[in-house]
């Protein structure tokens, strides 16, 4: 189980490396429910990017085969979660 801390440290470390990405993005304009990569306008090398740069902070691996499970930052934050808890 998380607690509030675990889930806002998590928060914090996909915007920070989202913003190394898309410095442009301000974390309070995205909707959590709304497919990321159109909110922020990443292309598929700016993803990839993003997804080895939270494997690389976050330690956790994200397969080729999950990565359709990741479209809104709900789907993100919810993946991450249950990867880091396990």
């Amino acid at each position: 189980m998380t607690t509030a801390r675990d889930d806002a440290a998590l928060r914090q470390a996909v915007f920070e490396t989202l913003s190394r990405i898309a410095p442009e993005v301000s974390p309070s304009e995205l909707e959590p429910a709304r497919p990321l990569r159109d909110q922020v306008d990443l292309d598929s090398m700016d993803w990839l990017n993003f997804l080895v740069g939270l494997h690389e902070r976050l330690g956790v691996d994200i397969p080729e085969a999950d990565y359709r499970k990741l479209a809104t930052l709900d789907d993100l934050l919810g993946y991450l979660r249950r990867k880091v808890a396990a």
